[in-house]
Parts: C-alpha cells; structure tokens; sequence
C-alpha cells in the first residue's frame, strides 16, 4: 500500500530534504501525510487524516506498538527540542506503547513518554508529559512538566508547573483502559496490513462467501479456530468477555432492580467458570434471561480481587447496551468517557443532585479530600459547624453515600460540602446543599473557598445568607474580595481576583459585591474573606 511520505522542502534553517523511516511492521494510511525526517517504529499504526510533518521542527521519533488516530497533527517549532529516551535532541517524541487520540494536537518541542494516553482533541506544546499519564479530552498541557503517572481530567488547563505537581494519579482501571485501546488498535494494524495482502485476505473472502446463509450474520475473527456469536450481545460485549479471558481476570455478572440501583444494592448472578468464549457468553446469556427487566452489569476480576471494565449491558427497559470498553474515575462523556462507579453512569440519587456530583467529581479529580458539616439555624448565624462522620473513600459512589448519610441524619438542618488541600491543610470549597426546610439545595447556589460564598451570577441581588456571610466577615476583621471564572475555566479552578473591596460600611460591601454580580453574569462569582 503506497504511503503518502516527502521529504522536508529545502528552507533557510534546513536542507537535509530527510525523508521518513517507517518501519516494515507498521501501517500508515494512504490518507495521512509524513514530512520529513519522521521514525515511526515497529508495530506502529497512522490512522486517517493525520498529518506528522517535520518540516520546521525536526527530527519526530514515533515508538513502537503507539497508535496515531484520525485527524492528529504533529508539528514543531523549528527552534526548541526535547531529550528522547536514547539521549537523544528531537522535536517531538512520542514513546512505545503510546495513544495519540482523535484530533489531538502534539506541537514541538514535545516529549509524551512511554504508556501514555493523550485524549481526544487535547493539546501538548512545549510540554514534557511522563511515562504512564492519562490525559483526557479538550486538555491544554504547555509550558511545564507533567510528572510520570499522572491523570489530566477532561477541559483541564495545565500551564504552570504548580498545577501539573498537584495532578492526581492514575489509576489501575486508567492503565487498563489505556493498555485497551492499545490492544485495539494492534488489532487494526493487522487488520489493515492483512487487507492490503491477497493471500491473507483472499482466505477469509473465501470464508465468509461459505457462512453467509442469507438468515444472519457468522462472526469470522481473524486468527482464531473458532467463531463465536451471540443473538442478545453486542459485538462490543463480546469483545470485552474475550479480552477479559485473554488477560488472565475472572468474570463476573451482577443484577439491580430499579428500587435498589439508586442505593448500588447488587446482587450476584450465577458465579462464571467459562472454559471458552462461548461458555462465557452462553452464562452472561443466561443471567439476562433470567433478569429481564432489572440492570445487569458485567466486570472482571483481577488477581488482587479488584474490579475492572465494569460495565452495565442490560437495563430495565430490556435494552441490551454494548459494553464501551470501561470506565474509570471522573469523566462522563459516552466517547471514550471513564471514571464511573458501580452504577455505570448514574451517581446518587434524590437526596444529591447532579450539580454536587459534579462538585464532587472535580474534587476527587483533583487531589482533594472530602468532608461534610452540619449545623441548626441557631447556630447557622455564628458559624459554629460540627463535622459529620469522616470520608476516607476515594471513589465517587464512596463519597455520595457518606454524603447523602450525613444528610439522612440532620434532616432539618443545614448541611454542606467541603474539599480540604491535604498539603496545604486549607480549605478549597464549601457548598451548603441541604437547607432546613428540607430542600436539597443546587451545588451551584452557593460554594465557598476559604471563607468564602459562591455563586453562579445568574442575578445581582444577594441571598440573605451571603448577607449574613459578609456581615460576619467584616465583623471579625476580615477583608473581603471578589473573584470570577467562566464555565470553562471553573473546572481547572482559574479564578480571576477583581481585587479587594474598599467598603467603610456594610451596605457598601454588599453594594460592590451585587455590581460585581452585574458585571459577571452568566460566571461564577465567589466572596473571599482575607485575614
């Protein structure tokens, strides 16, 4: 298959007219476009669209068994390199066994180490990305180094090197996922390589010209002595069960009905002890059949009797979902989304809305532990807060159960959300989200940093308590100031101060802070106390 490679044009700063090296194993698509002095090692698989061009910034190095997807552009300035693996100036490096996702832009100087996964329509300039990272979607990674083994949520801004320190790890389910999509594409690159050969294609031409019977479809798996099919599961589900045998893990299958999904009351289905693909199917088969009408979800089961690729494959309106892959702590997105908990893509219930879930998400997201307080209207006005039960859990489902148990047992009061800095042994949120009349409040209605009360500016009058919030700070001593980040910003926590408030009085403070709340509607707002 021709490949679509020239060498770089001659230019003041360059005429070497280097021509790409790609190694015999990989597959580039006729539909991509190599410049330059490119090295695409063993295994490697370009997909379509992608444009690799070292035509200013030089050389590329691209890794064995790494995965270029549609639409990725690499590129580089033509000053400035990065230190490869092998000691090495270069552009841009991209190490063995890496994910360069849909869309996803990699300008030089830059170096994405070994085992890392760079998620659709992210960007990574001037920037070192260790071994091991996990960075989501729509995330900007420039102008620092980003530690081995960390995780990038999805819309992240990561530009100065305190953020890129203060990044959460990667989980084991991340490095599974990542190990996937690997897998996957590894898949395709045969898959590929074998179309464009006769004589591997032509037999399985023959093959399905022979099982074709007009009355369905046989599924024909390359290198493989048998075929496997299933009526009621996707081929996605199939593929997950096979990849679990493959790995090593033990399968298992679990039911809900509605009322108990809300409160993750899982019940087990008949243990598996498949011997083949086919027995795998037929039990998880037959654990649908026996449940119509509830959730079944399927995992599997690691060595140390750990959960992975838990996915939810029927729900109570009979419907049969495929398995998408799996999902692992903190996005929600269906497209390569991970991070869920036990109950596939549905967090808490009535008593935590969606709003807090998000708050919680982001927390959890970002290195922060979790804590809760209550207090009765009494006490509301004085700020004398009591701690409900601590939270040592990690995971999100962990935390809104803990939550919603704190709210159960002080119905009538108020109760609120608080991230801590472990390292900087501060507080970065409160929100109150239970009121004593019972309501459970919107997230988004009041959060506070430090002393602080937030809202989305969506009006300009205050609430009566940030009222009594400002009031109590300027009676203790306290300075106060205003800061406001736009939707997207607010989750990377890129507040922008408008500086403090000079108020000789009460109803001044309260005045500046409701034009401010003019002037950034549509934001978040948040009230700072300053001692």
């Amino acid at each position: 298959m021709a490949v679509r490679s020239t060498a770089a044009p001659p230019t003041p700063w360059s005429k070497n007219l280097a021509e790409a090296q790609i190694h015999q194993t990989a597959f580039v698509h006729p539909f991509s476009h190599l410049i330059g002095d490119v090295r695409i090692g063993a295994n490697v698989i370009v997909a379509p669209g992608t444009t690799i061009r070292a035509d200013e910034g030089t050389p590329f190095y691209i890794g064995e068994n790494t995965n270029i997807q549609d639409g990725v552009v690499i590129h580089g300035l033509a000053e400035g390199r990065v230190i490869g693996d092998d000691q090495n100036k270069y552009s841009v490096w991209v190490g063995k066994n890496a994910c360069i996702t849909h869309m996803a832009l990699i300008h030089g100087p830059a170096y994405v180490g070994d085992n890392s996964f760079i998620g659709f329509r992210s960007t990574v300039f001037n920037a070192r990305v260790g071994a091991g990272c996990i960075v989501m979607m729509h995330a900007l990674i420039q102008d620092v180094e980003i530690p081995p083994g960390k995780y990038v949520p999805s819309g992240a801004i990561i530009t100065n090197q305190q953020q890129a320190d203060r990044l959460p790890d990667v989980q084991d389910q991340d490095k599974e996922f990542a190990h996937h999509v690997v897998g996957i594409n590894q898949a395709l690159r045969a898959g590929y390589l074998c179309a464009a050969d006769s004589k591997c294609i032509a037999p399985i031409r023959d093959e399905i010209a022979k099982s074709y019977t007009g009355n369905g479809i046989t599924v024909i798996e390359l290198e493989r002595s048998s075929d496997v099919s299933s009526n009621s599961l996707g081929a996605e589900t199939i593929e997950q069960l096979r990849y679990l045998l493959e790995q090593g893990y033990k399968i298992g299958t679990e039911h809900v009905d509605q009322r108990r999904f809300r409160t993750g009351c899982w019940t087990s289905c008949q243990p598996l002890e498949p011997r083949s693909i086919g027995d795998a199917i037929a039990a998880l088969e037959s654990c649908i059949r026996d449940h119509s009408g509830e959730y079944v979800r399927l995992f599997g089961i690691d060595k140390g009797r750990r959960r992975v690729l838990e996915t939810i494959i029927q729900r109570p309106d009979g419907d049969v979902k495929p398995a998408t892959s799996f999902k692992a702590p903190g996005a929600s997105h269906s497209n390569g989304s991970y991070k869920s908990n036990g109950n596939g893509n549905n967090f808490g219930s009535g008593k935590v809305n969606g709003e807090t879930v998000e708050q919680i998400r982001q927390l959890l997201a970002g290195g922060y532990k979790v804590g809760m307080e209550h207090v009765d209207e009494r006490r509301f006005r004085t700020g004398s807060w009591t701690s409900c039960k601590s939270i040592e859990a990690t995971s999100i489902n962990q935390v809104i159960s803990a939550l919603e148990e704190c709210i159960e047992s002080h119905q009538g009061e108020y109760v609120r959300l608080i991230g801590i800095d472990t390292k900087a042994k501060r507080r970065v949120l409160e929100s109150i989200i239970q009121r004593p009349n019972g309501q459970v409040a919107s997230s988004g209605s009041q959060k506070s940093f430090t002393t602080s009360a937030t809202a989305t500016a969506t009006s300009t009058r205050l609430s009566t308590e940030v009222v009594d919030q400002v009031r109590q700070l300027l009676s203790s001593g306290y300075k106060i100031s205003i800061e406001h980040v736009d939707e997207r910003r607010f989750r990377t926590g890129s507040w922008t101060s408008t500086g403090q408030i000079q108020a000789s009085s009460e109803r001044e403070a309260i005045a500046a802070v409701e034009g401010h709340l003019g002037t950034y509607q549509g934001e978040y707002v948040r009230l700072i106390g300053i001692d």
